[in-house]
Parts: structure tokens; C-alpha cells; sequence
């Protein structure tokens, strides 16, 4: 069997993590000073799609380790109804692969009108986002032809805790960064957690997590419905329970997103009162014994696309090209 692009570039993520945060240390150092001077009231997040999704971990990374309050953008209020919101005291991080969607650039354009520090987590250090954001934390990925990202994404979360360590000034995280990419090559190197087998006749699926856990689910589903389409929904496993648990009377799957942290407890218990009720499990977790908990799911994510992958080649899907999707979108 052929090796996909988009295995290719999933192994790559320890590397392009590894040299990423060599590069961007100073930078981060920097960012981080204006951050601790500027004492910021809230921070706004703006993304599209896998961008998106990595703000939701940014939301709580920074909320949890920093103790300021983020909120996810709505593009299309400046896009389509035109509206210019104040930013005093705020500050915008937004996070692209190609700096380039109308949609984005046009946020960002207002939040600077409204007086925002805006700071870029950008792929390609060349488009025109990096040209009008106060700071660039480049993601240094290089070029992903795989519809699906993968190292881009992992990038991203990667320069998300970077950034954090240096702005709270965690030693502890920042050891975590240093011990990373060996966790990642180590995690590629294990036995898969999903498996053809066990997702051949999986057409619908929720995806839970709780906290950190949540916040890669979301990316998780995407994944499941890009590479495999599967229709799969990410819940925070506490959500889950106010309402939509009706669901695991029908023998619904679940993907169960395992973090050791400090939600373990609360989340296993909403994962044994799912399996009691029925629902047929999939596991996803992966450990690396002293590795900083804020980067666990990293791990699970790095092991993650390399079983979809398999999955969909197994399954005669090509993971490369998904059907009806390409890899720069453009949103106005």
C-alpha cells in the first residue's frame, strides 16, 4: 500500500515542532512581554475550520493557566452585517494556515480599527495577514498538500503553549515543549487505537472529551467526516449528558477522548454512564510518562491521523483528496 501525503506529513510533526520551537523562541519571549505589560481584559480568537479548533484549546490554555477570559470571533459580524466592534484593552489572536481568507483578514482589519493588539499564528509568513497584525508567530510547518492538515494543526497548538509558557512564565510547561517532539516520535511508534475494523460500519458518531479534551475533539470530528465520512459531533462529555445522551439509546458510537489531567475523574464517570447506557466505545488516549499534562493531547492527536489514514486506505477512501474539498478556503 502507497504511503499517503497525508501520513507523510503527520510524521513530520515532531520535526517541524521541534525546529519551530527553536525559531520561535525570541519571538514568543517578546510577545509575551507586550502581553504581561498590556494586561489584557479578554482575548478574542479568530479561525476558520482546524483553525477554529485549535482556538478552543487556546481558550482554555489561556483561561486555565492565565486567568483572562477568551471568546471565539463571529466573522460574519463584520463580514456580513458590516458591524465594527471596540476592542479597548483586547487582544486578538488569530490563527491561519494561509493568511489569506477574505473573511479573516477583514476581522482582523476591524479589530485594529477598534483598537486590539493582534497577533498572527501563520503558515505561510509571506500572506497578506502577517502584513497587518502587530506580531507574527509563524508556525513553520512548511508547505501541507494534504487536504486534511495534520502537522499545521499540531504546529499551532504547539506555538499556542509556547506562547502561554513565556507569558505566564511557566518553566514547567516550558520543559513539557522541550520533551515533546521525542513524546510525538515515541506515540507514532505504538500500536494504533482505531482500526478499520472497528470503524467500517460507523456512519454516525459523537466524539467526547472533557476540557483539554474537548477542546481536540472538535478537530477530532472534522477529521472522522473529512477522511472517513463519518458524521461525527464533538460534546464536552458533561454537555452530553443535558440532552443529546438520548442518543445512546440507538447504539450510538462514541470516541471517548481520554486526557490525564484534572478532569479525569468527572470525565470517566460521564464515559461509564454512556457505556451503561449502551453506547458502543472507542478509545483514544495516549501517555508519555512525565510529560507535562497541557501536552497529552498533542499525543493523542499525533496518533489519531495516522489511524484515520490507515483507516481510510483500508476502507478504499483516499485521505489526500477528501471529496468536494480543498485545501485553501476562501470565505467573504
Amino acid at each position: 500500500m502507497q504511503t499517503s501525503i497525508m501520513a507523510k506529513e503527520a510524521r513530520e510533526s515532531a520535526s517541524v515542532i521541534k525546529h519551530q520551537l527553536a525559531k520561535n523562541s525570541d519571538v514568543c519571549k517578546q510577545v509575551a512581554a507586550h502581553l504581561r505589560e498590556l494586561d489584557p481584559a479578554f482575548v478574542l480568537m479568530v479561525g476558520r475550520g482546524s483553525s477554529d479548533h485549535a482556538g478552543v484549546f487556546a481558550k482554555y490554555l489561556i483561561e486555565v493557566e492565565v486567568g483572562i477570559p477568551v471568546a471565539a470571533a463571529a466573522p460574519s459580524v463584520t463580514g456580513v452585517y458590516g458591524s465594527q466592534l471596540s476592542f479597548k484593552n483586547g487582544v486578538v489572536i488569530v490563527i491561519s494556515q494561509s493568511g489569506r481568507s477574505p473573511d479573516i483578514i477583514r476581522q482582523v482589519e476591524m479589530a485594529k480599527k477598534g483598537g486590539a493588539y493582534c497577533i498572527a499564528l501563520v503558515n505561510d509568513e509571506t500572506s497578506p495577514l502577517g502584513e497587518i497584525v502587530d506580531a507574527v508567530i509563524p508556525l513553520s510547518a512548511g508547505e501541507e498538500k494534504a487536504v486534511a492538515a495534520t502537522k499545521s494543526y499540531l504546529a499551532t497548538l504547539s506555538a499556542i503553549c509556547q506562547l502561554v509558557s513565556h507569558w505566564k512564565a511557566d518553566e514547567a510547561l516550558l520543559s513539557g515543549l522541550e520533551a515533546l517532539p521525542a513524546a510525538m516520535e515515541e506515540v507514532v511508534k505504538r500500536p494504533p487505537q482505531l482500526s478499520s475494523s472497528s470503524l467500517a460500519d460507523v456512519r454516525h458518531c459523537v466524539v467526547l472529551g472533557r476540557g483539554f479534551g474537548y477542546a481536540v475533539s472538535k478537530e477530532i470530528a472534522l477529521k472522522l467526516k473529512e477522511v472517513l465520512s463519518i458524521h461525527a459531533e464533538a460534546f464536552s462529555s458533561a454537555e452530553f449528558l443535558h440532552g443529546p445522551v438520548t442518543l445512546v439509546e440507538r447504539k450510538l458510537n462514541i470516541v471517548n477522548v481520554a486526557v490525564r489531567d484534572e478532569s479525569t475523574e468527572q470525565h470517566l464517570l460521564q464515559i461509564e454512564e454512556v457505556s451503561k447506557r449502551g453506547a458502543k466505545l472507542h478509545h483514544l488516549e495516549e501517555y508519555v510518562e512525565g510529560l507535562h499534562p497541557r501536552l497529552l493531547p498533542l499525543l493523542t492527536l499525533q496518533r489519531f491521523y495516522l489511524d484515520i489514514e490507515q483507516a481510510a486506505q483500508d476502507l478504499g477512501y483516499d485521505p489526500d483528496q477528501p471529496p468536494g474539498l480543498k485545501k485553501v478556503t476562501e470565505t467573504v
